[in-house]
């Protein structure tokens, strides 16, 4: 069931996305050749606690940490550890934080050092891609209105949207109803929008294949071709005009 927020609850989850925003941007600022993806989830959780939060995925289906770190080739839920980013890596951030009862889920792919033209160009339609997708995250409008807009822009430049996992509803849940595809099927349009109903947009996009296999520690997502993948994902709320990102930092940005 599609759970509506009333404009109070709204509010409380800018709060938490806000949080989730900075520890996102916090581990953004950190990031260079040399630092260990566990460092990067110390930091994330620092900033998380120090609000007053929690952050969202540790323990959730006993999930070891608080970010989702993922490297190059790695889609999401990678785990962090030791290994050390180096020079040419990308590195996905993706991050949660629950407070007041609700939560805020966020991510972005960050360059480490300098990194290829093929590279740049994958964070960059990544990002776009989630803007392109959310001028459909209107009343009236389709969930399909928002994947069809996504896969129609990174189709432009030849890649991929990864199909085995999707954006979703967010609440008191991280995952709530309804899922939003980042990939267009005729026959599962999904609801229509409503004013109120709050959803995490996550594009996730493969510079080759769509496919993708889960690798032996349960968690990490990789392409099954080996070629990179990008991720960007905010959380929004479907107003009666425009829609509201939710997870942006103090100044009101996102990376």
């Amino acid at each position: 069931m599609i759970k509506i927020k009333s404009a109070h609850e709204i509010s409380l989850m800018r709060e938490a996305g806000q949080i989730a925003a900075e520890a996102r941007a916090a581990c953004g600022s950190l990031i260079a050749p040399g630092i260990t993806t566990g460092e990067l989830d110390e930091c994330a959780r620092r900033v998380i606690e120090k609000a007053g939060a929690s952050p969202s995925f540790l323990g959730y289906g006993g999930y070891p940490a608080s970010i989702c770190c993922s490297v190059n080739d790695e889609v999401i839920h990678g785990i962090p550890s030791g290994r050390r980013l180096k020079s040419g890596d990308i590195v996905k951030i993706d991050v949660g934080a629950f407070y007041r009862g609700y939560h805020g889920d966020c991510a972005a792919t960050f360059p480490v050092g300098e990194i290829s033209e093929e590279a740049e160009e994958l964070i960059r339609v990544t990002r776009q891609s989630f803007y392109e997708g959310i001028k459909f995250a209107r009343p009236g409008q389709r969930i399909s209105d928002i994947s069809r807009a996504i896969e129609t822009y990174t189709g432009q430049y030849g890649f991929s949207m990864v199909r085995d996992y999707v954006g979703h509803g967010i609440g008191t849940s991280m995952h709530e109803a309804p899922e939003v595809p980042n990939f267009y099927d005729e026959s599962h349009k999904g609801p229509r929008l409503l004013p109120g109903m709050t959803i995490a947009v996550e594009p996730m996009t493969n510079a080759g294949t769509f496919a993708v296999h889960l690798m032996p520690d349960g968690w990490t997502v990789k392409t099954a071709d080996g070629r990179l993948s990008a991720h960007y994902e905010n959380t929004i709320a479907v107003t009666d005009g425009d829609p509201v990102i939710l997870t942006v930092d103090a100044q009101g940005n996102c990376p």
